[in-house]
């Protein structure tokens, strides 16, 4: 395919190496920027392009779930990203679990390797004049984000992203866990800390009385539910972790001592299991303190953390003002944003966000913009929730739910019923999307 035009994405995360992606693989030349490894950041490790910063878990794996079917619509549209998860999956339940590494190596020699597109390590603080697409996601350098306030005329929107602590497999005491995958009897990919109600108790003062690193530059912090730092979720009380992170629910299987008063698990997160990541345990918390309070989980008591839970900055603008649906801006044509930086919270939800983006920009560039795909789709339904103003109060960030998606026609139904026709609906009506466009493209 002759490559026509030029299109230049800024950031090489996950939403920006899908939107670079798609665009090229239309025809479109691409220039890619990202400022790594020239430019550092408080939370990236390695100079891989799409790195993935705070779980390695891509979430449900169930096309009956919304996290799923998002997964499974981005398949239908040859996504990158998916096909380099899925390339790179570990064990993990029902979830979509993978080696960080191994998809950060995969997605960075994809597009490397890619003849329409031309990968420039730099940093960029201006705004392109030609057709392009940002995608800098939550970590937005300064400079940037300046050029994009004087642009926009609003102040950026800030929330805070939280990591979990990642610990050497070797250092857990293996008598006082057990494997087991929630609601799965033959399940094991989760190394399971049970505590007792004492034990419980104890973890939460300590928690409680732990010493936070202080917030330093941003004020009031908005944090996202599905991000929530532990010490956060124990402040709304003291039985608040038992039904979050800490839920024992759905270990029936489990009785050598009764069934637990409280429950951490712990994901692979490599393939050979050497390393777990503490699920849900996103946190400030001084690194002192993580270790001798999370050393306090049976299991865990001499616990070596490869790495610590910290926090760092999301930027995300006020979407439903500033983008049309196609992610474009409303006030310069040929500019659109994609990514977590337009209020898409998830890596899955960037991704279909820089899916879009890119396919939005490539026919614009062409002058063909065949619209985007239908809102009874998950796609179609973040969307949506992205570019529509709110109804009562401000504009928040948003990853996929049931909620997103229109209503069926039917009075009354069992939640597992309702995700099957949701799921069968959205599948169907984005084939369809697609065929239309395919003809469209031939014309």
């Amino acid at each position: 395919m002759t490559a026509i035009s030029e299109l230049t994405v800024i950031g090489g995360g996950l939403a920006g190496c899908e939107a670079a992606w798609q665009a090229a693989e239309s025809g479109i030349m691409v220039k890619l920027f990202e400022m790594r490894p020239g430019e550092k950041t408080p939370a990236h490790n390695t100079d891989y392009l799409a790195e993935l910063l705070c779980s390695n878990s891509l979430r449900s794996r169930d096309p009956e779930n919304p996290h799923g079917l998002l997964k499974e619509e981005l398949r239908r549209l040859n996504s990158l990203l998916i096909r380099c998860a899925d390339e790179s999956a570990i064990p993990a339940g029902k979830a979509l679990a993978v080696n960080r590494n191994q998809f950060g190596s995969l997605v960075t020699a994809a597009i490397e390797s890619h003849p329409n597109i031309s990968l420039v390590r730099e940093e960029i603080t201006r705004i392109p004049e030609e057709s392009a697409i940002i995608a800098t996601g939550p970590l937005t350098s300064d400079s940037l984000s300046r050029t994009i306030q004087d642009f926009t005329g609003k102040e950026n929107l800030y929330f805070y992203d939280a990591i979990s602590p990642i610990i050497d497999a070797h250092t857990i005491n293996y008598k006082k866990v057990f494997f087991g995958n929630r609601y799965e009897k033959d399940g094991n990919d989760y190394v399971n800390c049970p505590l007792t109600e004492e034990e419980y108790k104890i973890f939460y003062q300590n928690l409680m009385a732990g010493e936070m690193t202080p917030i330093r530059d941003f004020e009031d912090p908005k944090f996202f539910e599905g991000c929530m730092p532990v010490e956060v979720i124990a402040q709304r009380g003291a039985e608040s972790l038992t039904f979050g992170p800490m839920r024992p629910v759905g270990f029936s299987f489990y009785n050598e001592k009764g069934t637990p008063y409280a429950i951490v698990q712990l994901r692979k997160e490599n393939r050979a299991g050497t390393m777990y990541n503490m699920v849900g345990f996103q946190t400030r918390l001084k690194h002192s303190c993580q270790e001798s309070i999370f050393r306090l989980i049976p299991g865990l008591e001499k616990a070596e953390f490869h790495r610590f839970g910290s926090m760092h900055k999301n930027t995300y603008i006020n979407s439903p003002e500033l983008l049309c649906s196609t992610f474009e801006s409303k006030k310069k044509k040929g500019l659109f944003f994609a990514g977590q930086i337009t209020g898409v919270e998830g890596y899955v939800e960037s991704i279909a966000s820089g899916c879009i983006a890119g396919i939005m920009a490539s026919e614009k560039i062409k002058g063909k913009l065949l619209g985007t795909p239908p809102e009874t789709t998950a796609i179609g339904a973040l969307i949506k929730y992205i570019t529509s103003k709110p109804k009562k109060g401000t504009f928040q960030p948003m990853n996929i739910n049931l909620g997103l998606f229109p209503s069926l026609d039917v009075i009354k139904m069992k939640k597992k019923d309702k995700r099957r026709l949701i799921s069968q609906r959205a599948l169907g009506d984005l084939e369809r999307w697609i065929q239309r466009r395919n003809i469209s493209a031939r014309k």
